[in-house]
């Protein structure tokens, strides 16, 4: 006979999912993805959104998940409560915690922009939510967890105090973003709305394409840069996005910041972050070009820097070449160390979950090695507090961070 939960969307048939052995204990370690190599009978799985009890080998009770494709995986555990409803009471639970664990950044006026939900660290994958100043995104991951919208806006609206709500689908037919009108709830923003990071502005756009302006997962690694690494230095920035890096090596005290970043719309973007800051952008450096030819372009003209800021995204693919960071972040460091001035400074930072921190070390060992450099490991990072994750989920603390010293 089969089972039903009661929610505030519908009535939702709970489907039975028996998992492989192997996978079967890692849920009940507390791994929170429903990975596609665990499942028997996939067949079972029709409707992103569906409610999943899953069971063992022997069909005991291991968790309670939701389907929903995205690139991780088919889904996410919500909980290892059998008896516990999947409902507008629950996201709200989820909420209330998470709001209460980000007391201290609501409360600090220097910093006006965080995470607020981080997905599975903070009980349900696929979602996260973000503050911005008054104004909430969410930002959702499969047609699955976006299934459950009515129930998590509602649940959302009353936890919090708010101006206004945006989100962003970062999925559709292939998994990428749906371009859509941004705005949910509340009053539409005025934009670019200026928000605060360790005393930082920083222009942001909530209604604009799939990202906002700022990656809030480095706002530590940008608080170092600024305080302990710019004073007087020549500061190369690359992939440098909307310039966040080099606005506050500027603020540091650099003596010059270069940034390089391959699309078109850098240019003007980072022009407004320094605007913002009241730096005059003619004062620094902006390059629209590919980076990897930047490289070959600096070593050319016998350029070379005190800090340079290397962040590239996980995968980027230009013209001429295609960058995986698991397959090509070694050489890539040598080129960074080929431009780096003897004692200076490379901030070595991924975010991709290919691989862990001990594995990162190994690329910048092996490049130094064979760049004939030595080096040293002054300070390192990974995610901040409010971007919670978990322990049985190591995969979910993308961020690595080294700064080095490096001596040619």
């Amino acid at each position: 006979m089969a089972s039903y939960l009661v929610n505030e969307r519908c009535l939702a048939k709970l489907i039975t999912l028996q998992l492989k052995k192997k996978y079967s204990d890692k849920i009940r370690k507390g791994y929170p993805l429903l990975e596609k190599e665990a499942v028997s009978v996939p067949e079972k799985l029709k409707d992103e959104g569906q409610l999943l009890q899953l069971v063992d080998e022997h069909h005991h009770y291991l968790a309670t998940a939701y389907y929903g494709n995205q690139n991780k995986g088919l889904g996410w555990v919500l909980t290892d409560c059998k008896e516990e409803k999947i409902d507008h009471a629950f996201f709200s639970r989820k909420f209330a915690a998470a709001i209460n664990l980000r007391k201290q950044l609501y409360q600090d006026e220097q910093t006006t922009a965080f995470r607020v939900f981080n997905g599975e660290g903070d009980g349900i994958g696929g979602i996260t939510i973000d503050y911005y100043d008054g104004f909430y995104m969410i930002q959702w991951y499969s047609k699955g967890i976006y299934s459950f919208r009515a129930d998590i806006l509602s649940a959302l609206k009353e936890t919090v105090h708010y101006i206004g709500i945006y989100e962003k689908k970062r999925f559709d037919s292939k998994g990428q973003y749906v371009e859509d009108d941004d705005f949910v709830a509340g009053e539409r923003g005025s934009f670019p709305l200026i928000v605060k990071e360790n005393g930082v502005n920083f222009a942001v756009y909530l209604n604009d394409g799939a990202m906002t302006g700022i990656f809030l997962d480095q706002r530590e690694v940008r608080k170092a840069i600024k305080e302990r690494y710019s004073a007087s230095a020549e500061v190369l920035n690359m992939f440098s996005y909307t310039g966040a890096f080099s606005v506050n090596a500027a603020l540091g005290g650099a003596r010059m910041t270069t940034s390089v970043d391959v699309a078109n719309r850098s240019r003007a973007k980072t022009e407004e972050q320094f605007n913002v800051n009241g730096i005059d952008p003619k004062t620094q450096q902006i390059v629209v070009d590919d980076v990897f030819q930047y490289f070959k372009y600096a070593a050319r003209k016998q350029r070379s820097f005190d800090l340079v800021i290397l962040d590239p995204p996980s995968f980027a693919k230009t013209k001429k070449r295609t960058f995986s960071a698991a397959k090509d972040y070694k050489e890539l460091l040598k080129e960074t160390i080929a431009i780096t001035k003897n004692e200076g400074v490379i901030v070595a930072s991924t975010n991709s979950s290919a691989f862990n921190m001990k594995h990162f070390k190994g690329f910048i060992q092996t490049a130094c090695k064979e760049m004939n450099a030595k080096y040293t490991i002054l300070e390192e990072y990974s995610l901040p507090s409010d971007f919670k994750h978990i322990r049985s989920f190591p995969e979910g603390n993308y961020l690595k961070v080294v700064f080095i010293r490096v001596n040619k």
